[in-house]
């Protein structure tokens, strides 16, 4: 085939560019259609100033129902017409299984007003070995496990991610088919089970979904524990660019809001009260999450927990008080964070926390800024801030960290505590009212030899 130099169509020259090499490509991109030439990403269309919406309700709405079947109707029905809004009316739904999200789906509540309770589970051993990608289960005790229903299962050696969370599709006497293959063996000699617990709201693969003003209320005290890698009041796994915006999760027996290998999302303005374990837990390798104005209150362990990888993150203006453990924890490869005018008061342990981890896996490059500490530890000897672990490129600037109690109640007793292990840390100009301000373990380096 040849072709006329100056007729040559752009899509042709592009191609003929890639094999020339780099110094070309410069002239293809002149040909390329500009940005706001090319078509939307996922539709064949212009954007649309009207989006489908629907309402789903105990009455007056376009569904009625008053349980998870009938709001899961209405965001599927939204899904398939490629995205829109769900608006949930006022009044108590009875969740038997998730909430589950969709993308590009907006799912609103009115403000203080939904209610979304998390239905009293029932737990079962297994009766026989559930086995790695296996999508049923034989239960020991079958009542309670209907078709429809939510269901966990794990066994002694379950931790994180290898708890399998699945729906219950099928039902031949004691054993029951599920939607998602076991993630794990799990052994009747090693005490498996199954429960009906999930997350409340859930969003699994999926990007652009919504959920705003909804208060999920987490029943713990008839729900077994499900852990923070598979679970939560509102739980992601590979949920791309959610926001998540003036929600309440409380009483969940487990984390109040985590994600999990989810970039790009945004919390704000939410409360997370009074559930076992965190209150907002992202986490494995949650890229540039963004949490602002939200606020963590006596939650079983910590109020802020960066889990595994968190890079890249803003958390700002958030309020962490009275939780049982840390106000903040900082770990494994959470580097490049910046922290900002955060209140964390009156927390169980150490305000601000920095896990011990190696140097390859240490929370590097994390910036702390305007934040006030306060008032944290039930032991004389608590610090503001405890670094452990061999993290570099810390800066501290600007924080105030302080023990209002009077006297001998005082436990915040150490501003800044850095262990020995510690690498380069910038601690700048803070506010600190302590009886030891710094407390840094580091050994001197050594004074250069003055020749004689």
């Amino acid at each position: 085939m040849s072709l006329i130099p100056g007729l040559m169509h752009w899509r042709q020259f592009r191609q003929v560019a890639i094999v020339l090499g780099v110094g070309t490509v410069a002239l293809a991109d002149d040909f390329a259609p500009k940005p706001d030439e090319r078509q939307l990403p996922t539709a064949m269309h212009s954007e649309m100033s009207e989006r489908p919406t629907i309402t789903v309700g105990r009455a007056g709405t376009d569904l009625i129902g008053a349980d998870n079947r009938a709001l899961q109707g209405a965001v599927d029905y939204v899904a398939g017409l490629g995205g829109g809004v769900v608006e949930i009316g006022e009044g108590e739904y009875l969740m038997r299984d998730s909430l589950h999200l969709r993308s590009h789906v907006t799912v609103r509540g009115r403000k203080g007003k939904t209610i979304l309770r998390k239905a009293d589970a029932v737990v079962s051993p297994l009766a026989l070995d559930g086995d790695f990608g296996e999508q049923q289960v034989t239960v020991e005790v079958p009542s309670g496990f209907a078709v429809g229903t939510g269901v966990a299962i794990w066994d002694d050696n379950a931790g994180g991610f290898h708890t399998t969370v699945a729906r219950v599709t099928g039902r031949h006497g004691n054993t029951f088919s599920i939607d998602t293959p076991l993630m794990a063996d799990c052994m009747v000699a090693n005490h498996a089970k199954a429960a009906t617990v999930f997350p409340v709201v859930s969003g699994l693969n999926l990007e652009g979904a919504r959920v705003e003003d909804l208060i999920i209320e987490g029943s713990k005290d008839t729900n077994p524990l499900l852990n923070g890698c598979r679970g939560a009041g509102i739980y992601l796994n590979r949920g791309f660019g959610t926001v998540i915006r003036g929600c309440v999760v409380r009483n969940y027996h487990g984390d109040g809001i985590s994600f999990q290998q989810s970039n790009d999302v945004t919390v704000s303005d939410c409360i997370s009260e009074d559930n076992t374990d965190l209150g907002f837990h992202p986490g494995s390798g949650s890229q540039r999450p963004v949490l602002r104005d939200n606020m963590a209150r006596r939650n079983g362990t910590d109020g802020l927990f960066l889990c595994w990888r968190v890079r890249h993150g803003v958390f700002e203006n958030n309020r962490l008080e009275a939780n049982g453990r840390f106000g903040i924890s900082i770990g494994h490869k959470d580097s490049d964070n910046l922290l900002r005018g955060n209140h964390v008061i009156r927390n169980g342990s150490n305000g601000v926390f920095f896990r011990d981890e190696a140097a390859g896996m240490s929370p590097h490059r994390n910036h702390l800024k305007a934040n006030i500490i306060e008032d944290n530890g039930r032991e004389p000897g608590t610090a503001g801030i405890r670094v452990r672990g061999e993290p570099s490129g810390l800066i501290f600037e600007d924080n105030v960290l302080r023990d209002t109690r009077v006297g001998a109640q005082q436990r915040q007793t150490i501003g800044i505590l850095v262990e020995d292990r510690v690498g380069p840390t910038q601690i700048e100009t803070n506010r600190i009212e302590a009886n030891t301000a710094i407390d840094d373990r580091r050994p001197e380096e050594p004074k250069p030899r003055v020749p004689k």
